[in-house]
């Protein structure tokens, strides 16, 4: 039955690990059926106590089998343990052990299995541990009912939950609303969608799609057609709020599904996007202020902005409307990016404009994008080339130019090409442009200081549209309003970057950047 209890040549290492084990303490295997009580506690407990020193003092394998079958008004579960351990111990402490009778064991192992219901949870893990030590074989009766009762006592596993069928539309609603929805790859979307009935493709469900590809910068053409077509067909539904809370007004779902777009740097092909917003604008202007400024911020992203909804976002009565509000500081700073567009972007138009006492700063700092991913930008080391290149004093860092852009390297150079130091200069271009008269920048971005300013803009990776060289709507218009007032643009693409090993030929590329430019620094340059 048992090759290694049968014969004298028993693994010493297997049988000093029965050793190590510490004694097994009926206190701490819990209650049985037969009524344990901890120690201490009347005569009841000095019998069990004596029955454990007598099981742990026996000589042979015998012995323990008679304390045990002798007793069975004093046997208690944990005493079965105390009887593998002592047996192992008999095994291996004498050189050479004693042959054990074959009947000795399947008694011993019958009285187990006999009693092991009865067992908790912890004394059957160390009657197991025990039997395995000991040789017992895996797939004998003992271990098995052992195991049995192990797997008995575990708690049930809850059966999986059903999934429900879910077609097109609650297909791409569950994706897009589970937590692991930025790995959801974007075929699955474009099935997901074209699976999709129309009565199943709701404004929230759009509104998701939306939302997630502004967010991860996925310029998908065929998902951002797809939004566009959605918002031109169900333009009636969304005015008369069919499926929309009472409460809330159809710009502020507009304003998610337009959001894409501009973000995205994506003007639609459908024919009847851009009068269908107009038509959106003109009846809810007034009833949400904040969603018709953040549409027409996307829309001033892709140089699309509607003349009549610049007549009422600059008239006095919104102005004033918006004063009071939680978010007028919001919509005083997107007013002052609409009315820079106006200046540099539409010379045609003549109607009211924000007015002075009004504008803010545009974006006072850098952008929340640019301070979440310090750690990962260029600017420090092209901060350090720049002032072993050319001095710290001949370059100004993070400055906002008005009318509120900021400015990541800016240099003052002088006609012949001389970079001169920056605190000898006014590091500002006038704004409005000097050279045109009030909303004809546009027309020629010129000024009259000849002194010319030179940014270095950085182009981060995040700068751009996932998986594509689109840069990201509001890069690209803070770089073309820059370039409307008169500032000469020098991008740092993050490939040139990522490709340039060390501050050594970081310096050289820069140096060349700026040579091609025909900027001159240093003794030569004065």
């Amino acid at each position: 039955m048992l090759r290694v209890l049968l014969s004298a040549q028993a693994s010493p290492a297997r049988l000093s690990g029965l050793l190590l084990i510490p004694p097994v303490q009926p206190c701490c295997l819990g209650p049985s059926k037969w009524g344990d009580r901890p120690l201490g506690g009347g005569p009841r407990a000095g019998h069990v106590q004596g029955l454990q020193r007598l099981l742990e003092q026996a000589k042979s394998p015998g012995e323990l089998l008679r304390w045990l079958g002798q007793n069975p008004t004093k046997v208690r579960a944990h005493h079965y343990p105390v009887a593998l351990r002592r047996l192992g111990q008999l095994l291996g402490s004498q050189p050479r052990p004693p042959p054990v009778e074959q009947a000795t064991l399947q008694d011993l192992s019958q009285l187990i299995i006999r009693n092991c219901p009865s067992f908790d949870i912890h004394t059957i893990h160390v009657c197991l541990h025990l039997a395995v030590l000991l040789g017992f074989p895996s797939d004998g009766p003992l271990v098995c009912a052992l195991e049995q009762e192990r797997r008995f006592r575990l708690p049930p596993k809850p059966p999986p939950p059903l999934q429900p069928v879910l077609r097109g539309g609650q297909r791409l609603e569950a994706a897009l609303s589970c937590p692991r929805f930025l790995r959801y790859p974007r075929q699955n979307l474009i099935s997901s969608l074209a699976e999709a009935r129309p009565e199943e493709l709701t404004p929230h469900v759009m509104v998701l799609l939306a939302q997630h590809l502004a967010r991860h910068r996925l310029r998908e053409p065929q998902l951002l057609e797809a939004i566009a077509h959605f918002l031109v067909v169900q333009e009636a539904q969304l005015s008369s709020k069919v499926g929309l809370p009472p409460t809330l007004p159809c710009s502020s779902v507009v304003q998610k599904l337009v959001l894409p777009f501009g973000r995205l740097n994506y003007l639609p092909l459908e024919q009847q996007f851009m009068p269908c917003l107009e038509r959106i604008l003109a009846r809810e202007a007034g009833v949400a202020p904040l969603a018709t400024v953040n549409i027409l911020m996307s829309l001033c992203q892709l140089r699309c902005l509607p003349f009549r909804a610049l007549h009422f976002v600059f008239s006095p009565g919104f102005i004033n409307h918006i004063s009071g509000t939680p978010h007028a500081l919001i919509v005083r700073r997107y007013l002052s990016l609409l009315d820079a567009a106006v200046e540099l972007e539409l010379p045609g138009y003549r109607g009211p404009r924000l007015p002075r006492r009004q504008q803010v700063p545009i974006f006072p700092q850098p952008l929340i994008t640019d301070r979440a991913r310090c750690k990962y930008s260029h600017k420090d080391i092209v901060a350090e080339g720049l002032r072993q290149l050319l001095g710290e004093e001949k370059y100004r860092q993070d400055l906002t130019v008005p009318p509120g852009y900021c400015t990541d390297f800016l240099l003052c150079v002088s006609s012949s090409g001389a970079v001169l130091p920056v605190r000898t200069q006014d590091p500002f271009l006038p704004y409005p442009p000097r050279s045109c008269p009030q909303g004809q920048a546009a027309s020629n971005p010129t000024t009259r200081d000849p002194a010319q300013r030179v940014v270095l803009m950085l182009r981060e990776r995040w700068h751009f549209c996932r998986d594509g060289r689109v840069l990201l709507g509001s890069r690209a218009l803070r770089e073309r309003h820059l370039g409307l007032m008169g500032y000469q643009l020098l991008p740092l693409p993050f490939e040139e970057l990522e490709s340039q090993r060390g501050l050594p030929q970081l310096k050289s590329y820069l140096r060349q950047k700026l040579q091609a430019l025909g900027l001159r620094w240093g003794p030569e340059g004065g």
